[in-house]
């Protein structure tokens, strides 16, 4: 299935703290990620036992592109405060201090969003919890080069 064939490092960004609610100015309490899991795993995708955020990982220079997602949520009404919403998910691994992680690339289409947009360098992973994981740290980002392209 998938084949991690392409790895990239990356840096743990700070993001906006809408996915997990813990920006003060967060629409969403209990944070976008938490309310939208429902919606997934009745697609398919189980977040269960994932951290309800996301880990910003910036690859700049480097830009990368959801070629083949693994899952596709067209028009997701998940919230009464804006349209709906489009996302896919790629499968990747998170390489931090010699462990791996089994990830998924979190990518809500740019088009069908209103705010809190992300640059083409910066990627949005939802991961299990990571301890010890800060901003500013260094991690490998694995991904299929079938389903994720990176240039």
């Amino acid at each position: 299935m998938d084949q991690f064939d392409f790895q990239v490092e990356g840096i743990v960004v700070a993001g906006h703290g809408v996915a997990s609610g813990e920006s003060p100015h967060s629409p969403y309490p209990k944070g976008a990620i938490a309310m939208q899991k429902p919606y997934f795993k009745a697609g398919g995708l189980d977040l269960d036992g994932y951290f309800e955020g996301t880990l910003n990982i910036s690859i700049s220079p480097h830009q990368f592109k959801i070629i083949k997602p693994r899952f596709y949520f067209p028009k997701l009404r998940w919230t009464d405060l804006h349209p709906p919403e489009t996302f896919s998910f790629a499968a990747c691994q998170i390489t931090f201090q010699n462990k791996t992680y089994g990830s998924w690339i979190y990518y809500p289409h740019p088009e069908t969003k209103e705010v809190h947009f992300q640059d083409a360098s910066t990627v949005e992973a939802i991961a299990p919890p990571i301890p010890n994981i800060n901003y500013g740290d260094s991690i490998e980002l694995k991904v299929d080069s079938g389903a994720v392209a990176i240039t």
